[in-house]
C-alpha cells in the first residue's frame, strides 16, 4: 500500500512538474508582476524539481495584489498578455478587504470550467440534469464557471439571478429541478422560506445540493441540517475567485475534500515556519495555478487552514476547510474559527439563524451571540442549550441573546454573521 501510494505521489509531481514549467516558460518575462519575483529568485522554466521550486519561490500574498492594482490601476501587472485579450472579469467578494479585480482569458476561463466538468461529475450530475443557480449572477465569480460547465455537459441550466427567494423556489418546483448550487446558508434560507409559504419539499424532485463559499457542506450538522430539509444529498465543493475552483468533496467520506491536483500544486505549511505540516497537522493552503496563465498565482497563502492526509486517490483535506488565518479569534486562549460556532448552532434544534459579535476590551477578545429561534416558544430554553453546547465544544462561556423571530439578516451569497465592536 505505501509503495502503491508513493508511485502515485510520484506521478501526480512529475505531471505537476511539467505544467509548472510550461507556465514559467509562459510568464516569463511577459508578466511584469512575476518577472522581477521570480527573476530575483532564479525560477524559470528549466526548474529542476517541485522541491528547488518551493525552496526558492517566495510567496504571493493578497495585499500584494491589491497594492499592486492600486498602484496600477484598474487591473494591476499580474496579466501575461495585453489587456486585449482578456475576456472576463470578475471580483472578489471583498469580505476580508478591498475586493480584487481578476481578469481571464478565453483559455484561462475554459481550463476552469473544465475543473468544474470534473467536479459535476464527482457528484454524479450528468446531461439529464436540470440545474438551478440561485446567485446573483453579479460580478463575484459565485457559480458563473459552474453555469458555463453545465451547459457544456448538456445540462437544461436555471439561471436564478433577480429572482425573489419564492420566485425560486417555484422555479425549482415547477421545473423538476434535480441539482441546485447555491450557499449553504441560502439552500437552508431557501428552506425555511418553503416552510413559510406552505411549500412541500417531500413533493421536489432534488437529488443533489451543490455548495459552496462557506464551510457548511463539509460540517456535519450543517450538511445534515440540510438533506433533512430536502431530502437531497450535499456535495461540497471549495474555490477562490484568485484561483479558480481547487477541491470537491471526496467520495469516500463526505467531510474531505480532494484537491484537484492535474490543475494545482498545492502545500500546506505551518503558518509560523512556512514548513510543510505532517499529516494530520493544521496548516496553511498555498496554491500555484498550472493552468491559469493568463493571470496566474506562484505560492498563493491562500489564508485557508486545513489537514492534509496523502490517500492513494490523491491530496485530501480532512474537514474540509477549517478556517481562515483572517477569521480565527482567540478568545482566553481558545482558537475559536467560524466553522466551530457553525457546527455548534447547527448541532442545536430550534435555530433559525445566529450573528457573533467579537469585542476586544484592554487586548482581551469576547464572544457573545445572538439567536434568531424557529417560533417564540423554543426562546426560553434555547439560550442555555446553546450555552452549553459552546462550553462542552470550546470550554467556553459565551452570553447568548435570544432575538425576536425574522429579526436577524438573511444571505444569498456568503454569510457575513461574525461583526467586529
Amino acid at each position: 500500500m505505501a509503495d502503491s501510494l508513493s508511485t502515485g505521489h510520484e506521478a501526480i509531481a512529475a505531471k505537476q512538474l511539467k505544467q509548472l514549467k510550461s507556465l514559467l516558460r509562459a510568464i516569463r518575462p511577459a508578466n511584469s508582476f512575476y518577472e522581477k519575483k521570480l527573476g530575483d529568485a532564479g525560477v524559470d522554466g528549466g526548474i529542476a524539481t517541485l522541491e528547488d521550486f518551493s525552496l526558492r519561490c517566495s510567496f504571493t500574498t493578497k495585499d500584494e495584489l491589491v497594492a499592486d492594482q492600486q498602484a496600477n490601476p484598474p487591473y494591476g501587472t499580474n496579466l501575461t498578455f495585453p489587456v486585449q485579450q482578456y475576456t472576463r472579469i470578475h471580483q472578489t467578494s471583498g469580505t476580508t478587504g478591498k475586493p480584487l479585480r481578476w481578469l481571464d482569458t478565453a483559455n484561462d476561463w475554459q481550463w476552469m470550467v473544465d475543473s468544474w466538468k470534473e467536479i459535476f461529475r464527482a457528484a454524479g450530475v450528468y446531461e439529464k440534469d436540470r440545474i438551478l443557480f440561485a446567485f446573483s449572477f453579479g460580478p463575484f465569480i459565485g457559480f458563473w464557471l459552474a453555469f458555463d460547465a453545465a451547459a457544456q455537459i448538456g445540462c437544461l441550466c436555471f439561471p436564478g439571478g433577480g429572482l425573489t427567494t419564492i420566485t425560486r423556489l417555484r422555479v425549482l418546483m415547477e421545473n423538476e429541478v434535480t441539482v441546485l448550487c447555491c450557499t449553504p446558508t441560502y439552500a437552508l434560507r431557501l428552506a425555511e422560506v418553503a416552510g413559510q409559504e406552505g411549500i412541500d419539499l417531500k413533493q421536489n424532485k432534488l437529488r443533489k445540493i451543490i455548495v459552496a463559499g462557506e464551510p457548511g457542506g463539509s460540517i456535519e450538522t450543517t450538511r445534515k441540517r440540510l438533506e433533512d430539509a430536502w431530502g437531497a444529498q450535499v456535495f461540497d465543493h471549495h474555490g477562490m475567485t484568485e484561483v479558480g475552483p481547487v477541491t470537491y468533496q471526496w467520495v469516500g467520506k463526505a467531510n474531505y475534500l480532494k484537491v484537484m491536483e492535474d490543475a494545482y500544486y498545492a502545500e500546506v505549511l505551518n503558518q509560523v515556519t512556512n514548513k510543510p505540516v505532517a499529516e494530520g497537522e493544521d496548516g496553511e493552503l498555498i496554491l500555484t495555478t498550472l493552468g491559469r496563465t493568463g493571470s496566474p498565482l506562484i505560492r498563493y497563502r491562500t489564508g485557508d487552514i486545513v489537514r492534509p492526509e496523502r490517500h492513494k486517490e490523491g491530496l485530501l483535506l480532512a474537514g474540509g476547510i477549517l478556517g481562515r488565518t483572517d477569521d480565527m479569534v482567540i478568545v482566553r486562549g481558545v482558537n475559536v474559527y467560524p466553522s466551530a460556532i457553525e457546527h455548534i448552532m447547527r448541532s442545536v434544534d430550534g435555530v433559525a439563524e445566529y450573528q457573533v459579535t467579537t469585542t476586544t476590551k484592554e487586548e482581551m477578545v469576547e464572544l457573545s451571540l445572538r439567536v434568531e429561534p424557529e417560533c417564540d416558544d423554543v426562546g426560553r430554553g434555547l439560550a442555555k442549550e446553546i450555552e452549553t453546547a459552546t462550553r462542552g465544544r470550546l470550554g467556553l462561556r459565551v452570553p447568548v441573546e435570544i432575538t425576536a423571530p425574522g429579526s436577524l439578516p438573511r444571505f444569498e451569497l456568503k454569510a457575513r454573521r461574525w461583526i467586529k465592536e
